[in-house]
């Protein structure tokens, strides 16, 4: 199965590596490498303008139906794609949310009018994108969401609150999961709304984050407008709807991410080698470990999208999500003990007081927490791949001897 996806299409394959070659010159070679998970604050603008040149390229959207602007690619062949952009070190995406998360959602579940009015711009890179799940109170329990919205003069009325929304203070729009059925609980009366970010009734908050960056953000909705027709799928159904684009965001792109961790590894096999703590067995042991695991991770990755529903992640997606958080945290542990004690003070000059591998340390700890956490991962697991019962509720915790339970 992976030698299948290494050589589908090689014509496909030597077109895309000489496409990036020849684009990222000029003056976009300085954007190589730059941006990602922890360092999305690297040369925004220069990132964004490359971008755009690669849709006007028709690089963008290369999975979507050719009706929609696509290059209706296969499987196979966006496999290719990614990871030929993630080996020509090109920059990590600034629309990444609305081409591979929102996208293939307003495709698979809007009406006609919102793909004419929505896809275009993400297409050509104009609009830009962030997802509004996440609440303080309904973070790794999402069904437990308290935004709501109301219909009042032909348009949706939003109050409530978002928190850990990625690139939300570089977004124009949200798409928002918010209580539309008043009296509702849990999955039902969830709609799934698609919200202007750039109006009054929104205020957009920075988090700063253990590497001192801030790509997170809480987002604050108070009275913020919404048109009545920017409701995916019907008024009510927004739990299923969001759980498709979850499906959509553990897709075909990963397999991308997943060169990213293969170059991290390399290099960190280099700085052993260079430091000489690849002579302790104990270290080399490790680092055989983590290529074995990524090697796993991969296969696995393949297995789950070359399923019976080709490209469409399903329950088992929380398997790779699982697997693959705790490896990529576990990778930035590993660089802290090659490192040594030098890996306790960051070198003066390096942006941000973090060198790369502390940066890795510090901001990994959150791939086991965002997009789901372990914790939840391994619930649906147990629940929707194991067919295990679910979790039984436990009778409520007295606070104190006098009170009742």
């Amino acid at each position: 199965m992976d030698d299948d996806f290494r050589g589908a299409d090689d014509s496909f394959r030597a077109e895309v590596r000489e496409w990036l070659h020849s684009a990222l010159t000029g003056d976009f070679a300085a954007v190589r490498g730059l941006g990602g998970p922890g360092r999305e604050h690297e040369a925004f603008p220069e990132r964004l303008a490359w971008e755009r040149h690669m849709a006007a390229a028709g690089w963008t959207c290369v999975g979507w139906p050719e009706e929609h602007g696509g290059r209706g690619a296969s499987l196979a062949q966006q496999v290719v794609f990614h990871e030929e952009y993630a080996r020509a070190d090109a920059p990590a995406r600034v629309n990444h949310i609305g081409e591979q998360l929102l996208g293939p959602t307003l495709i698979a579940f809007g009406t006609e009018a919102q793909r004419a009015r929505f896809l275009p711009p993400i297409r050509e890179v104009r609009e830009l994108w962030c997802q509004g799940y996440s609440e303080p109170e309904a973070g790794s329990d999402l069904a437990n969401v308290r935004t709501r919205a109301r219909l009042h003069g032909g348009r949706w009325r939003v109050d409530g609150q978002k928190v850990w929304t990625s690139l939300a203070h570089e977004s124009d729009w949200c798409f928002v999961l918010a209580r539309t059925e008043e009296g509702s609980a849990r999955h039902s009366g969830l709609s799934y709304l698609l919200v202007p970010l750039r109006q009054d009734g929104v205020t957009v908050r920075p988090l700063r984050q253990l590497t001192g960056t801030s790509e997170f953000n809480e987002v604050f909705f108070d009275g913020a407008l919404a048109d009545a027709a920017h409701v995916v799928g019907a008024p009510g159904d927004g739990w299923r709807i969001a759980m498709a684009t979850l499906g959509f965001e553990r897709g075909v792109s990963t397999l991308g991410q997943q060169v990213g961790f293969e170059r991290e590894l390399s290099r960190l096999t280099e700085l052993a080698a260079g430091t000489g703590a690849l002579d302790d067995p104990l270290l080399r042991e490790r680092l055989a470990r983590a290529w074995e695991g990524l090697e796993l991770i991969r296969l696995g990755a393949l297995r789950s999208l070359a399923g019976p529903e080709e490209g469409a992640a399903g329950p088992g997606a929380s398997i790779g999500k699982l697997v693959w958080a705790t490896w990529h945290r576990e990778l930035g542990e590993l660089a802290m003990a090659v490192r040594g004690a030098v890996g306790l003070v960051a070198p003066e000059g390096t942006p941000g007081g973090l060198d790369e591998w502390q940066r890795l340390f510090l901001f990994s700890r959150s791939d086991t927490i965002y997009a789901g956490s372990n914790e939840i991962q391994r619930n649906v697991i147990a629940e929707r791949v194991l067919g295990l019962p679910k979790e039984p509720v436990g009778p409520k915790t007295p606070v104190s001897p006098k009170e009742p339970a």
